[in-house]
């Protein structure tokens, strides 16, 4: 686990990245994943730059497709994931200081992980959808919500 005092230096890195990239791109695309296992517990991650839990993915590349984006993150954050192929859930806007993230989110079923902790994540844990540990980010508890209720989701990250 980071000490405080690099947890904040991460943030700030990561709001600085933000702004440099929004004054040179407005828009911002990434793909994340709510990834289920066998018994239906979803995979939280806690990312170094964020301190919530969250789904893991992170950004498409120019010219990349969304899906192979997610792979290629999923494989970079997580290490070994065997799972049935992604599922298109939607594609929401968030923003974000003066840019806006675009995210589509794919679901993901019968998953394996062999995580190993790297510079981008540093747990994970599978968890009761329906009751997501303290420190969840908004986002994803509204998408995890949406999807047990079977309602159509909110474009709104």
């Amino acid at each position: 686990m980071l000490s405080w005092p690099r947890l904040r230096m991460r943030q700030f890195a990561f709001r600085a990245m933000i702004t440099v990239r929004a004054l040179l791109t407005p828009v911002a695309f990434g793909a994340h994943a709510m990834i289920f296992d066998r018994d239906g517990k979803v995979l939280l991650a806690r990312h170094t730059y964020f301190g919530a839990l969250s789904f893991p993915g992170g950004g498409v590349g120019r010219g990349e497709p969304a899906e192979a984006a997610l792979m290629r993150e999923l494989r970079e954050e997580l290490g070994g994931l065997r799972a049935d192929p992604p599922v298109f859930v939607g594609l929401f806007t968030h923003r974000a200081g003066w840019a806006t993230n675009l995210i589509a989110l794919y679901r993901l079923t019968n998953a394996e992980v062999e995580f190993r902790p790297n510079a981008e994540i540093s747990e994970i844990m599978f968890v009761d959808p329906a009751d997501p540990p303290a420190g969840t980010s908004s986002g994803s508890v509204r998408r995890l919500a949406e999807y047990l209720a079977g309602a159509p989701p909110n474009p709104y990250w």
